[in-house]
């Protein structure tokens, strides 16, 4: 049983942002597009391209009959391209072996590219109305904060996480879709990784980490934090804005050498940008697929 559900829900209809992608009106594409632009993008960011994509391709037979070249320019800077790809091509698999119906099933949704745990149980609660436990970073972290006492969630998903996480899931279908969306958007707006605006929250007075005087971190040393300057993903970040901006064109690879990257990695951030079907070279250029 959740003891804090009802808090939570009468907090987020309070308090929850009016994302395009939550309206009444959005189809369960539009809920997938969002939820796979989401994947470790802010939402400010992802706004104006999901709404630029759905004016697109408001369908999954508008996106599959597009190339690969047009989703990767729409995609635009949300990084990590290769979503556009995957998103491309679960179009084409739900047009051709689902009649252009997403999928309903999270054990289905799975089955299509580059869709996860996470983003299956989402589209299942957020586009179907469906009881599925939606188990992001925010939802980890208020878990993590108000039920065990913790700073932060261990670095990765754990399967005691996961029973805890399904034990405080509202047995009700449609209390379970607003317990998921609530405990995420506390997570991104209140109870953030730094600064988390503790006053302002609606689970401060059961919060196990606040009563607990806000231990640190236990995972510390386990985290990580990758820089992006000088690295192999700014350098394919770089290459393919100059591919976007030649709209399908060739551009020969000695204009590249402009980069602020050594011979080696932008030797490398080609090969694996053909080699993800990001790009394609033709000789001595380059040009999106």
């Amino acid at each position: 049983m959740n003891p804090y559900a009802e808090l939570l829900a009468e907090w987020f209809v309070a308090h929850g942002r009016d994302l395009p992608w939550r309206r009444s009106d959005v189809t369960p594409w539009g809920v997938l597009v969002s939820e796979v632009m989401l994947q470790q993008t802010p939402a400010a960011r992802v706004i104006p391209a999901w709404e630029s994509w759905m004016e697109t391709w408001p369908e999954p037979e508008d996106c599959a009959d597009a190339l690969p070249g047009e989703v990767i320019r729409a995609w635009g800077r949300l990084g990590y391209p290769r979503r556009a790809l995957r998103l491309h091509e679960s179009a084409r698999i739900i047009v051709e072996q689902y009649g252009g119906v997403v999928p309903d099933s999270d054990q289905t949704l799975k089955t299509l590219p580059g869709i996860g745990d996470y983003t299956a149980a989402a589209v299942v609660a957020f586009a179907y109305g469906g009881r599925s436990l939606v188990l992001d970073t925010n939802v980890r972290r208020v878990i993590a904060r108000v039920h065990t006492g913790e700073a932060l969630p261990t670095p990765h998903l754990t399967a005691g996480e996961r029973c805890l996480g399904y034990e405080l899931l509202p047995s009700d279908t449609k209390e379970s879709v607003i317990w998921n969306q609530a405990a995420m958007e506390l997570g991104a707006l209140i109870c953030r990784v730094k600064n988390p605006n503790c006053e302002k929250c609606p689970l401060s007075d059961l919060c196990q980490w606040r009563t607990a005087g806000y231990p640190t971190d236990l995972y510390a040393g386990q985290r990580k934090a990758q820089g992006y300057e000088g690295t192999h993903r700014q350098a394919r970040g770089r290459i393919l804005a100059l591919l976007r901006e030649a709209e399908g064109e060739l551009v020969p690879i000695e204009t590249l050498m402009v980069l602020p990257s050594t011979d080696l990695l932008l030797a490398e951030a080609i090969e694996s940008l053909v080699a993800d079907g990001l790009a394609v070279r033709e000789d001595e250029a380059l040009r999106l697929p």
